[in-house]
C-alpha cells in the first residue's frame, strides 16, 4: 500500500494528545474536538473504501522484532470496522458532552454519591483529561484493527495506563484511588495470565518452523487439543475480566460509581468490548475446538451475569452504579451469543456490541447532566426532574428505553437476533435470558419515576435547569443513530455478516436445522 490508512487512524488521536499537553488549558478542549472529529472523517474514508464481503482488508505488515515473529500489522474485516466506527462516534460525544465538567463551579457542591461524600477535585486539569480520553480511543483503534497478537496484547496492556488515570485522577468520588487500583490490579491479573498464552503462542508457531504472530498464520497452526484448551484459557480468562464476566466483574461498579461521565462512557463504551471482540478474534478465532470445548461453561456464566447484574441494577441506588450492572448483563447477552455458535446469534452479539456502545454512552451522558446540576448520584435523591427540565427527563427516557431494547430502537434487533439465535441451539439459556427482558424494563421504569417523576424535590428545584445547546448536540448522534438502526440495520448487517459466515466455516459449525414436527411437515 502507498497510504498507511489504518496507521493514520490510529495515531491521528495519540498525536493530538501529545500536542495537548502542550497546549493550553482554554485551547485544549476545542483541539480535542478537532483531533476528534478529524479521526471520525477518517474513518468514514475508509470506511467508504471497505468492500463488503472482502475479507481482511487495507492490509498494512511490516517486520517488527523478527526473532519473537512480531510484526507491525494491521487489518480491516466487519468485526473491526463496525468497532471502529462505535470509537469514532463516541469519542466526540464524550468530548462535547464533558465540556464544562472541570470549569470552575460557583458554589461548591456536596452529596455527591449515595452515602452523602462531598466531592473531590480533579487532580488534573482538563487539558490532562482530553488527552486522556484521546489517548484510550487511540490504544481502542490499534486493538480493533491489530492482525498481529504481539501488537495485541502490547496495546491490551497499554490502554490501562490511560484509563486509570481517568478514573484515579478525575472521578470526583472518595474513593477514586482505591476504584482505580482495582481496576489496573484486574486489568493487569488478565495481561499475565494472556501472556503466558501469548508466550505458548510462540512455542507452538516455532514448533511449525518458524515464530510468528500473525493471526493468518497462526490460525493454520495444527495445535493439539490439550494445549490449545489451555492457551484458550488464557485468553479467554483476559477477555472475560475486560469484558466483564461474572464472576471476573467486581472492578466494573466500582470503577464506574468513582469516574465522571465522560469517563465512563469510554470504559464501558469502548475499552470493554475489546473482551467481546477478542473472545470472537483470537478465542473463536485462533482455539476453534477449545471454544466449543468450553462453551457450556461460558454459557452458564453468560447467563448468569444477564440475571444477576439485572437483579443488581434493581437494587442500585447510585446511578453510575446502577449503569454499570446493566451493562454486566447485556455483557452476559453479547458472550451468549458469541457462544451460541449460530450465524444469527454472532452477527446479533457483534451488532449488540455497536448498539450497547450508543445505548450506554447515552444512558452515562445523561446521567453526567444530572450529576453536575444536582450534585448527587443518589437515584433517591431526584424527583419531578421532568417538570423543571422536560427535555433532559426526556432524552432520559430515551436513553432508557434504548438500554432496555424497546422494539424501534437499535438495541432491540441485536437482543432479539442473540436470543432468537441461541434458541435454535440452546432454548434453555435463551428461555432463562428472556427473563432479562421483563427485569430490564423493571430496573429502567423505577430509575426513571424516582428521577423524573412525582413531586420537585426542593434540591431539584434550585439546582436542576434544563439542558443547553451544547449538551443536547453531543446526544444528537446517538438519538439519530439509534432510531435509525432501530428501523434500518441493514446497513450495519451487510457489513457483519460476511464476516459471521467466515468465523463459522472457520470454528466448522453450522446453523442447526429448523425443528418441524412430523404433522408440520406433512
Amino acid at each position: 500500500m502507498t497510504i498507511p490508512w489504518l496507521t493514520i487512524l490510529a495515531i491521528l488521536p495519540a498525536v493530538g494528545a501529545v500536542v495537548l499537553i502542550f497546549t493550553g488549558a482554554k485551547a485544549a478542549k476545542q483541539l480535542a474536538l478537532v483531533v476528534s472529529l478529524l479521526t471520525f472523517a477518517f474513518a468514514l474514508v475508509i470506511a467508504g473504501q471497505f468492500t463488503i464481503g472482502g475479507g481482511m482488508q487495507l492490509v498494512e505488515q511490516v517486520p517488527w522484532i523478527k526473532p519473537l515473529g512480531a510484526y507491525y500489522a494491521l487489518g480491516l474485516a466487519g468485526l473491526g470496522l463496525t468497532l471502529v466506527l462505535l470509537v469514532v462516534i463516541i469519542t466526540p460525544v464524550v468530548i462535547i458532552a464533558s465540556w464544562r465538567d472541570f470549569d470552575p463551579s460557583p458554589e461548591p457542591v456536596v452529596g455527591l454519591s449515595s452515602t452523602g461524600a462531598p466531592t473531590i477535585a480533579p487532580k488534573y486539569d482538563a487539558r490532562v483529561f482530553f488527552a486522556l480520553v484521546l489517548a484510550v480511543q487511540s490504544c481502542a483503534l490499534f486493538l480493533f484493527l491489530a492482525t498481529d497478537v504481539f501488537l495485541f496484547y502490547v496495546f491490551f496492556e497499554v490502554i490501562l495506563v490511560p484509563m486509570y488515570f481517568l478514573i484515579g485522577g478525575f472521578g470526583p468520588g472518595p474513593r477514586r484511588t482505591y476504584a482505580a487500583a482495582k481496576f489496573l490490579i484486574f486489568g493487569l491479573l488478565g495481561g499475565f495470565v494472556m501472556l503466558a498464552s501469548v508466550i505458548g503462542l510462540y512455542v507452538q508457531s516455532a514448533k511449525a518452523g518458524e515464530p510468528s504472530y500473525l493471526l493468518s498464520t497462526l490460525s493454520q497452526l495444527d495445535i493439539a487439543t490439550g494445549t490449545g484448551r489451555w492457551l484458550f484459557v488464557g485468553f479467554m480468562f483476559a477477555f472475560a475480566i475486560k469484558a466483564p464476566l461474572v464472576p471476573l466483574h467486581t472492578w466494573l461498579p466500582d470503577a464506574a460509581e468513582e469516574s465522571t461521565a465522560g469517563s465512563a462512557t469510554m470504559m464501558v463504551g469502548v475499552m470493554d468490548k475489546i473482551g467481546t471482540f477478542g473472545m470472537i478474534r483470537f478465542c473463536l478465532g485462533l482455539f476453534p475446538e477449545a471454544s466449543q470445548w468450553a462453551t457450556p461453561v461460558v454459557l452458564v456464566l453468560a447467563t448468569i451475569s444477564i440475571l444477576y447484574g439485572a437483579i443488581l441494577a434493581i437494587g442500585s441506588r447510585d446511578i453510575m452504579r446502577f449503569i454499570a450492572y446493566t451493562s454486566i448483563s447485556h455483557f452476559g447477552f453479547i458472550v451468549l451469543g458469541i457462544f451460541a455458535f449460530t450465524s444469527q446469534s454472532l452477527t446479533g452479539s457483534t451488532l449488540y456490541m455497536l448498539n450497547h456502545g450508543m445505548s450506554t454512552a447515552a444512558l452515562f451522558v445523561m446521567a453526567g447532566y444530572l450529576i453536575k446540576r444536582r450534585g448527587s448520584r443518589d437515584i433517591n435523591a431526584y424527583g419531578g426532574v421532568d417538570q423543571v427540565a422536560p427535555v433532559l427527563a426526556g432524552l432520559l427516557l430515551f436513553a432508557g428505553l434504548s438500554t432496555l431494547s424497546l422494539p424501534g430502537l437499535s438495541s432491540f434487533v441485536s437482543e432479539f437476533m442473540v436470543l432468537a439465535g441461541t434458541f435454535g441451539r440452546h432454548p434453555a439459556y435463551a428461555v432463562i435470558s428472556t427473563l432479562a427482558i421483563v427485569l430490564a424494563a423493571l430496573y429502567i421504569l423505577i430509575m426513571y419515576q424516582r428521577t423524573m417523576t412525582g413531586p420537585v424535590a426542593p434540591e431539584v428545584r434550585e439546582r436542576v435547569t434544563e439542558i443547553d445547546g451544547r449538551e443536547r448536540l453531543a446526544m444528537a448522534p446517538l438519538v439519530l443513530l439509534i432510531l435509525v438502526l432501530g428501523f434500518f440495520p441493514k446497513p450495519m448487517l451487510s457489513i457483519i455478516e460476511p464476516a459471521t459466515q467466515a468465523t463459522m466455516q472457520h470454528v466448522g459449525v453450522t446453523d442447526p436445522q429448523p425443528r418441524v414436527s412430523a404433522e408440520g411437515g406433512r
